[in-house]
């Protein structure tokens, strides 16, 4: 069996960061780690061809050769999964079609013309998959009906099937699950309640897998609450610290945990001694109530700039995201999010407005009080995917409790103040200042900064950040003293100064693209208000 894993296009998002991964040398953030998974499951005798289309478009030889395409995508995925599908079709081949947006809406019409749907968690799912094609099916769906894997007998992914040097980051889960109930949040509804998680004897084979494969430096542990599982986190804990000592540190980790992560500072103290050193807490809102109504009662529970400033003074680089949109919202939010995000000095904070993602609780009480939005059938494909869920620019998909104009308003300016060139600087220089030193050195900085140079392209890429923000730009000021402050005083913290400095190329495009793209939602839909109706 010879099968073509495709992983379609991403359009730009804040996360993409674009244009600081291509002055570093590389071509995309992250791998399709879902789709590595997923050859890592099927059985070991067929054989695989990998094409992310993030990296490169599928060629004739390949669609021709392929029995079988199997894709994978999310929902912001979702435009270029129907694409490729189309292209799969139009060369003969089966479909295979899986992932988070195949399993929160297996009906969506983008999926009409899938052969197999593979929905839910594959070592589940995949195994049915294999039946049904050993029997000859055409055709089928495949679901675990509501039953969750044991992750302890999931094999390691399918690295070697990367172009590794085309990514900036690997990609490695460690769980899946979340303990808590955030109504607006679809983990809970695609990966349960109760946090599994794989042996410590399974990540680290996994690490010596990209070892063996000479890749060095960050990896994203994929986990959407890393701590969800503390007994079993300090497990792995203990068993990472050791071998990354004995190895020189090879890599650095940046993963994703709830706010309570601040109140268990010996944990964040064996997470820096393994390496990590970065964390993406969901803060939403500095509003209480907003937290409360949307069930995200753990970050109601101490205050939240407390929670930053713990976590920072120990040594991990806090990124947190942001939302305006919820029920019972009183005007000034976004003032309050930029304030916050000022007190603080959070360089990497993304604000969005909130969405209602499929099958979340969020969408099943909408759907009980008519307050989703549907778009008339009638509209135009291309203008259908401004009002998708999912996708970072786009507006509220329901019908909000204040008018739509101001929560855009809002969002908008504080887009906007927050990623001016100068104040994001002046952020980032702030923050440096503030974040502790990490308990272990995985190498020393100057050497973490030398290892990227050994490649002309990043040496480009960081002579044309220097020109840019150096030289050409008003805010020049401001860069030079972030540089030579963060070298006087914290010299370790250089490779993260200079990687967020780069991240401001990425922003300065990206803040044009939101205004843009929102912008033109707004005067479409003011021009055709008939065509979103609540339902």
């Amino acid at each position: 069996m010879r099968v073509l894993l495709v992983y379609p296009r991403f359009p730009q998002t804040f996360w993409s960061f674009d244009r600081a991964v291509a002055l570093m040398g590389h071509r995309v953030l992250l791998p399709p780690l879902g789709l590595i998974t997923v050859a890592a499951l099927l059985p070991q005798s067929w054989e695989f061809q990998l094409v992310d289309c993030n990296i490169r478009s599928v060629d004739e030889e390949e669609w021709r050769r392929a029995d079988l395409v199997i894709l994978s995508a999310m929902l912001v995925q979702k435009q270029d999964l129907a694409n490729q599908i189309a292209l799969a079709k139009a060369h003969s081949c089966r479909v295979a079609v899986g992932g988070p947006f195949a399993s929160s809406t297996p009906d969506a019409p983008e999926l009409a013309q899938v052969d197999f749907l593979v929905l839910d968690e594959g070592e589940i799912t995949l195994p049915l998959l294999v039946e049904a094609l050993t029997r000859g099916d055409a055709g089928g769906r495949f679901t675990a009906g509501g039953e969750k894997p044991d992750l302890e007998a999931t094999p390691p992914p399918r690295f070697d099937l990367l172009e590794l040097k085309a990514y900036a980051m690997m990609a490695i889960q460690f769980s899946r699950g979340c303990p808590f109930q955030c109504e607006f949040c679809d983990i809970i509804v695609l990966y349960g309640r109760k946090p599994r998680t794989k042996t410590p004897q399974q990540l680290i084979a996994e690490l010596e897998a990209l070892r063996s494969l000479h890749w060095r430096g960050e990896i994203f542990l994929v986990d959407d609450n890393f701590i969800g599982n503390k007994r079993n986190v300090n497990r792995l804990l203990a068993e990472l610290e050791p071998w990354q000592r004995q190895r020189g540190y090879p890599f650095s980790f940046t993963t994703e945990a709830s706010v309570d992560l601040a109140g268990d500072p010996d944990l964040i103290g064996r997470m820096t001694a393994c390496g990590f050193n970065r964390v993406f807490l969901g803060i939403e809102t500095p509003d209480t109530g907003s937290l409360s109504g949307a069930g995200k009662h753990q970050n109601t529970r101490n205050p939240l700039l407390e929670a930053v400033q713990t976590i920072t003074e120990a040594g991990l680089l806090v990124m947190a995201g942001f939302i305006l949109g919820f029920d019972g919202e009183q005007a000034g939010a976004g003032e309050r999010i930029v304030a916050f995000v000022e007190e603080s000095a959070i360089p990497l904070a993304m604000v969005g407005i909130l969405q209602a993602l499929p099958n979340t609780a969020l969408w099943h009480r909408l759907e009980r009080e008519q307050r989703l939005l549907k778009l008339d059938p009638q509209v135009e494909g291309s203008l259908r995917g401004r009002f998708d869920a999912g996708v970072q620019t786009n507006l509220l998909n329901f019908l909000p409790s204040r008018p739509m104009e101001e929560i855009a308003a809002e969002f908008l300016d504080a887009f906007d103040r927050l990623y001016e060139p100068a104040n994001y600087l002046a952020r980032v220089q702030r923050y440096a200042s503030r974040l502790g030193r990490l308990q272990t050195r995985r190498r020393p900085s100057i050497q973490g900064v030398l290892s990227h140079l050994g490649r002309p392209a990043a040496v480009a890429g960081l002579l044309t950040m220097i020109w840019r923000q150096g030289v050409r730009r008003p805010s020049r000021g401001l860069f030079w003293r972030c540089l030579l402050d963060t070298l006087r005083h914290r010299p370790q913290l250089l490779d993260q100064v200079l990687w967020m400095c780069l991240l401001n190329e990425h922003f300065l495009e990206y803040r044009a693209l939101v205004r843009e793209q929102v912008q033109g939602q707004l005067r479409w839909s003011q021009a055709h208000p008939q065509a979103l109706v609540a339902a």
